[in-house]
């Protein structure tokens, strides 16, 4: 999740994560990116790839190399961007990354087509993912009859339903229309009633921008408190680069308590990156930043109820294994 959409913001569509999981046989034959050297077995070349443009969510990554926690720990990391369609899955099934960014629910999908990947940190723990609504509507169940506009994400209206469901409404009710990535400027318009974004990111930015609005949140109607984004690997390099693994997550925990501890630098470096303005990221931050804590914990009790929760609202076609799509014991 992250920062204001912009298209592509994730592309979790069906022909993309197969020709990601196509990719992963390959990798077997191969070494990783960052290949380890024996002969310097202190300092370990290790590769991030984002999911998205660089955002607040994004600061702990950027904090554990401007603050040298990765060489403290032991390696070397690089951030790979993303291109002009955002997409780590195929940065990391195509060698181009040791670990990689991504929402939750991809990774289920990922996994669902056949994709041996693994979450093994989560760098916010909750969801991020919220209903976005014109200040008339009180509450979710008023968006019966009324216009929500939705990305064509299969997730979208499964939060809409999760939340409207939960309030007490009739989910068929709603008139849904797909808007692609323009909820910003559609509700600026008022072409749409609601639509499903990120309270940390759509949700600032309309604030940031004087725009009122209603705020529904999924974890407060319907959603369980799961991880939105999470760091991920494929398999074998968890099994074969544990050590790797390992002390990059040191480092990011490290980089996440920088973050919490002096958010300017975070601030300034993430603007820059992002091509974003500095006051924005400053409140998208502060948004976000409660969310953060405790750094890069993996909840196998939140996890079990968000793999209910896809599968029940049909995010997921089947009921993810929590204890084979995440790794938990990588973090001291």
């Amino acid at each position: 999740m992250r920062g204001e959409r912009r298209p592509p913001r994730r592309p979790a569509t069906r022909a993309w994560i197969v020709a990601a999981v196509l990719a992963i046989p390959a990798l077997a034959l191969i070494s990783g990116c960052g290949a380890e050297d024996e002969s310097r077995p202190k300092q370990v070349a290790a590769v991030i790839g984002l999911d998205f443009t660089p955002n607040a969510v994004h600061a702990p990554v950027y904090a554990a190399i401007r603050e040298g926690h990765d060489r403290k720990h032991g390696v070397k990391l690089r951030i790979r961007p993303p291109g002009s369609a955002p997409d780590s899955l195929k940065l990391l099934t195509s060698g181009k990354a040791d670990l990689a960014v991504l929402d939750i629910h991809d990774l289920g999908l990922a996994r669902e087509r056949g994709a041996d990947v693994v979450g093994v940190a989560a760098l916010v723990q909750r969801p991020l993912a919220a209903i976005i609504a014109q200040p008339d509507i009180r509450r979710p169940r008023d968006l019966e009859g009324r216009r929500v506009g939705v990305s064509g994400l299969p997730s979208d209206p499964a939060l809409l339903r999760a939340v409207v469901e939960d309030d007490g409404g009739d989910y068929a009710k709603v008139r849904q229309t797909t808007i692609g990535f323009a909820a910003v400027p559609s509700l600026i318009e008022k072409k749409i009633d609601a639509v499903p974004a990120f309270w940390n990111a759509e949700g600032v930015a309309l604030r940031q921008r004087g725009v009122p609005t209603r705020e529904f949140r999924v974890d407060d109607f319907g959603a369980p408190r799961y991880p939105e984004v999470v760091l991920f690997a494929t398999r074998a390099t968890v099994e074969r680069r544990r050590e790797m693994v390992k002390s990059v997550l040191q480092a990011l925990k490290d980089g996440t308590e920088s973050v919490l501890g002096d958010p300017e630098p975070a601030i300034r470096e993430i603007a820059r990156a992002g091509g974003a303005d500095e006051k924005l990221v400053r409140a998208q931050l502060r948004a976000v930043s409660p969310a953060l804590r405790p750094p890069l914990k993996l909840d196998p009790v939140a996890l079990e109820r968000w793999a209910d929760f896809d599968a029940r609202y049909g995010i997921l076609e089947r009921r993810p294994d929590v204890r084979r799509a995440f790794v938990f014991d990588l973090l001291d």
